[in-house]
């Protein structure tokens, strides 16, 4: 085994602590890739939050970037020193139909995450990305573009990418009138995605204290939730309404916003949902959701965000504050998304 440091919560309600971690010895198609820069998501948030102590110590970090420092005999795709990123998906079982198809974030007997999945081979739990170094499958690993900061491209892994799976699934482009509901994490990538794509956007939110940055960040206007006169507006007004609001939520409000034949896809609230039939049968208007992405939808965001200078809005803190990046980010006192600096774990 390989040992490293990280940081690590040991039962209910613990804040992280840093501690020696094991790696695995790497595998023939392994590489082990120092981690730089970790983002701070709010899945991180949760499983911290509800880790019971039961099943063992718990890892969180599924986006981060960093240098590979040793590979495998068979791995040909990397060599010692090339910058790479990995996202919230290191293994899958590669033969069901999604797998094939290069939907690994679908596969049918659930794909291994980063942290707290089980490993395909040995059945341990995987530790994640608060951690000075990552031995991961050489597939789920993707070279990162020049000219991402390596810092600001770590929530591309997760937030990125899945803001990115709808936005290119409904073939987002020029013409297309896109709509992004809550401007935090994911929803300020969804806007910056939306507008390098082409599309006239706007952002949803309960107040127009964001309208300066929803600005700055390329929307073309606010509509406020909390106004019924901006609202009746706007109705019918998008092709794609992209929900990134992570608390339960009515959908009704933000269905009638969408046109004729158009969508709305829920990436935010991952629990149970109502809808009024009648929402939907009123302009033949379709609920859809996403989540994460596979391999080439990954590797194509990376390519794209390259090309158009797309990065997270990030507020970099030392390793060490962890906690409280967690507790702000428990609190919504972020814009747009904590990234942890690894380097004080060296």
């Amino acid at each position: 085994m390989r040992t490293t440091v990280g940081w690590r919560a040991d039962g209910a309600g613990a804040t992280l602590r840093r501690a020696p971690l094991e790696r695995r010895d790497l595998r023939p198609d392994d590489i082990a890739v120092r981690v730089d820069y970790c983002g701070v998501c709010h899945t991180d948030l949760h499983a911290v939050r509800g880790h019971s102590g039961e099943d063992g110590m718990l890892v969180p970090g599924h986006e981060f970037t960093g240098v590979v420092t040793d590979v495998g005999p068979d791995v040909t795709r990397f060599h010692v020193g090339d910058p790479v990123a990995v996202g919230n998906i290191v293994d899958s079982c590669g033969a069901c139909a999604m797998c094939r198809a290069g939907q690994e974030n679908f596969c049918h007997e659930f794909p291994t995450l980063t942290y707290g999945g089980t490993d395909r081979h040995d059945g341990s739990t995987t530790s994640g990305g608060y951690s000075r170094e990552y031995v991961v499958r050489d597939r789920f690993a993707y070279l990162l573009p020049d000219g991402l900061d390596p810092a600001a491209a770590a929530p591309l892994l997760c937030a990125g990418v899945t803001v990115w799976e709808p936005l290119h699934g409904l073939g987002v482009g020029p013409g297309t009138r896109v709509a992004v509901a809550g401007l935090g994490g994911l929803g300020h990538l969804a806007v910056k995605l939306a507008v390098a794509l082409g599309a006239r956007t706007s952002v949803i939110s309960r107040s127009a204290d964001k309208a300066a940055d929803a600005r700055r960040l390329g929307a073309d206007d606010l509509i406020v939730s909390a106004d019924p006169e901006q609202m009746a507006d706007a109705r019918d007004r998008f092709d794609v309404v992209i929900d990134t609001i992570s608390a339960p939520h009515d959908l009704g409000p933000y269905l009638r916003l969408v046109a004729m034949d158009g969508t709305l896809t829920q990436v935010g609230h991952l629990g149970p949902v109502t809808v009024e039939t009648l929402d939907l049968l009123v302009g033949r208007k379709k609920l859809s959701s996403a989540g994460s992405g596979g391999r080439p939808a990954t590797a194509a965001l990376l390519d794209f965000c390259a090309e158009h200078g797309v990065t997270a809005d990030i507020e970099l803190l030392p390793s060490a504050r962890v906690n409280e990046a967690l507790d702000r980010v428990a609190r919504n006192d972020v814009r747009y998304r904590f990234v942890l600096d690894m380097s004080d774990l060296a």
